[in-house]
């Protein structure tokens, strides 16, 4: 390819009109991609996102931040990767990283921390970059096994769970669509500090102000019992996956199986027309820990599993 029709460049903020409406012509971007969701928390990294044109025209971005000499794509995301258009194929990419490496090489980026975008998020077959990484040696360092359920062709679910459901309606609850954001921040926070010592991701702000970026794409689903919230479940849409981003109930929504309660509405009535249903990665310790405790309800619902994969490369080396 003649390479001198291409022009690679690190974003700025004069590409952001740009690089959002790529985002959206692309067979594999999602809202996550858009900068309005990337740089809610840009103050936590230094931002190396990468445009490759064609003829001034778009045809693929990378998202990045850079740490030293390594370049992670993109550690504040679930995914990131090559974004490309549907007509792009093998012979395109294999190009853009040795432009990608070319240009980080003369940038002192020596590694890249690439994270592959899960299949089910693309509109088009778009895994054309892990072929390109193979080519480049790449080894997987990290990977984390999602439960998913083909809403076409849905698996039944368990007898403890279809148990649990029936048990749950008997209490009369209440299921609310974007409502209680405070109220479940409170449940969720508190879980994750007595079982993890950790907290979650966003915190209340961040995902209040997130959801105001992109209405059509965060929804809050809440279980109350008595006007009282005991338990949520967070969901990102896109225009294929239902992905469900956190989850937590308290004692009484454990106790009367609310989160069983409110995944069968999920599942069977609100997001039926979707292609799938992502309840996320159930690992620890770059998917070396599985935490069967968590994939159990999971799969009991029919959730299979998806892999998300990370791969580590050096910038040294171009495909032939």
């Amino acid at each position: 390819m003649d390479n001198d029709l291409y022009d690679i460049s690190k974003y700025s903020e004069t590409d952001k009109q740009f690089w959002n409406e790529f985002i959206g012509k692309s067979k594999n971007g999602t809202f996550l991609l858009n900068i309005d969701y990337m740089h809610y928390h840009k103050d936590r990294f230094e931002d190396f996102s990468i445009i490759i044109r064609k003829k001034n025209e778009i045809v693929a971005v990378m998202p990045g931040n850079r740490v030293g000499d390594t370049l992670y794509s993109h550690q504040g995301l679930t995914y990131g990767g090559l974004i490309i258009l549907p007509d792009t194929k093998a012979e395109d990419v294999i190009n853009y990283f040795n432009l990608i490496n070319t240009f980080l090489k003369e940038n002192g980026i020596n590694k890249v921390i690439y994270k592959a975008i899960p299949y089910i998020y693309s509109s088009l077959p778009a895994q054309e970059d892990e072929y390109a990484l193979f080519r480049l040696n790449a080894k997987i360092i990290a990977c984390g096994i999602s439960s998913v359920i083909d809403l076409s062709n849905k698996i039944p679910f368990t007898k403890s769970r279809i148990g649990s459901i029936k048990k749950a309606a008997k209490h009369h609850l209440e299921i609310k669509e974007d409502e209680g954001y405070s109220d479940y921040w409170c449940i969720l926070t508190e879980n994750l500090k007595n079982k993890y010592n950790t907290r979650p991701v966003h915190n209340l702000g961040e995902i209040t102000k997130l959801k105001n970026c992109f209405p059509n794409n965060i929804k809050l689903y809440t279980v109350y019992k008595e006007d009282i919230c005991i338990a949520g479940v967070v969901i990102y849409e896109t225009d294929i996956v239902a992905h469900v981003q956190y989850i937590s109930a308290n004692e009484m929504g454990k106790k009367i199986g609310a989160l069983d309660f409110l995944f069968n509405y999920l599942i069977n009535e609100k997001y039926k027309h979707k292609k799938y249903f992502d309840f996320g990665t159930s690992v620890e310790n770059q998917g070396y820990y599985l935490n069967k405790g968590l994939i159990f309800q999971k799969q009991g619902f029919g959730g299979r599993g998806v892999v998300y994969k990370q791969y580590e490369y050096s910038t040294d080396l171009l495909i032939d």
